[in-house]
């Protein structure tokens, strides 16, 4: 049986004209398992309060990130491609949850070519019902309405990834020294999905978090992420804090907030700062604008000296043979 891989990452507008931001918004935050509310609240918030308003600033953001290439996640989702399609001996496709190219196209590439088993690699490290969750589900939903379906399997979330922890370390390293801070930033989600995910109602959103790592977490498995990584670069007590960042409306959502700790840390005397997003493996809006310019000079005007920004893993060789491993398990 003939297989291939396909890596899935988020999405990005098409362009920076606001028409194509708010396209893109519009089918983003429309997904229920994103803004989990009911249908009538999730409306009343998309409509009413998110796309009248944030298309015209998100286009502006991405303003500042985009180059000739376009879209820096799109282009460095097709450098990996590309770069697996030469180490693998079986066909690799990309595909966008949100946006172009489709999971429903990559699919029927497949299917074109004589493929009938696929292995799915959702580029989040780290499991959420609104990125990894739903990207699985628009997958086997799309899958669902080929007239010959194919063969599905899906990579299970890697936030303790031998090889996913080696890139990182190699990436992080050379911007370490004693006296600089090191924060780990991680996109942040809701505290009542955090919740959702407790199945025995257990969750205290943090105690339970230091002793286990429950398999739909996401702040115990970001919490691993950041332990592991801490301890390969033997950072001390009190060097390094986790964060979250990228919020919205507001409810609360998992703590400490990014921006508000970058503005405390100077009167805390740690005014050299190593940012680092380990939930990201692609760098984006997230980490190029909202960190590397925002957070940057919001650190610096409170009186932050030096902001050392890491970027993500990209197509980095350690992390394209990390991707590479896990579809070689899958895919023998």
């Amino acid at each position: 049986m003939k297989k291939g891989l396909l890596v899935i990452n988020l999405g990005s507008p098409e362009s920076t004209k606001v028409s194509d931001v708010r396209s893109y918004l519009r089918e983003f935050l429309s997904d229920p398992d994103v803004i989990d509310l009911p249908t009538l609240g999730r409306n009343l918030l998309l409509y009413g309060v998110i796309l009248p308003f944030r298309p015209s600033k998100s286009a502006h953001a991405y303003r500042a990130i985009w180059t000739e290439a376009g879209s820096p996640l799109i282009h460095h989702t097709e450098l990996l491609t590309h770069a697996l399609n030469e180490r693998l001996d079986f066909p690799v496709k990309m595909a966008m949850r949100y946006g172009n190219p489709s999971i429903g196209n990559a699919l029927k590439e497949f299917r074109d070519q004589g493929v009938h088993r696929v292995h799915a690699i959702a580029l989040y490290p780290q499991y959420s019902t609104a990125s990894m969750g739903s990207t699985y589900k628009e997958l086997y939903r799309q899958n669902e309405e080929l007239q010959d379906p194919l063969f599905l399997s899906t990579e299970p979330a890697f936030f303790d990834n031998t090889h996913f922890l080696d890139a990182w370390e190699a990436t992080i390293r050379p911007f370490l020294d004693p006296d600089c801070h090191v924060m780990f930033s991680y996109h942040g989600i809701p505290e009542r999905q955090v919740l959702k995910s407790s199945y025995d109602g257990s969750c205290a959103i943090g105690d339970c978090c230091q002793s286990q790592t429950p398999a739909y977490c996401y702040r115990a498995q970001c919490l691993h992420t950041t332990r592991s990584l801490v301890q390969r670069l033997g950072l001390a007590d009190g060097q390094w804090e986790m964060t979250f960042q990228s919020r919205l409306g507001r409810t609360p959502w998992l703590k400490p907030y990014t921006d508000l700790r970058l503005l405390e840390l100077p009167e805390e005397g740690k005014k050299k700062v190593v940012m680092i997003s380990p939930s990201f493996v692609s760098d984006c809006l997230e980490t190029l604008e909202e960190l590397n310019i925002r957070a940057r000079e919001d650190f610096l005007a409170a009186g932050g000296t030096e902001f050392r920004f890491v970027p993500s893993l990209n197509e980095n060789d350690h992390w394209i043979e990390a991707v590479a491993g896990m579809a070689r398990q899958a895919l023998p």
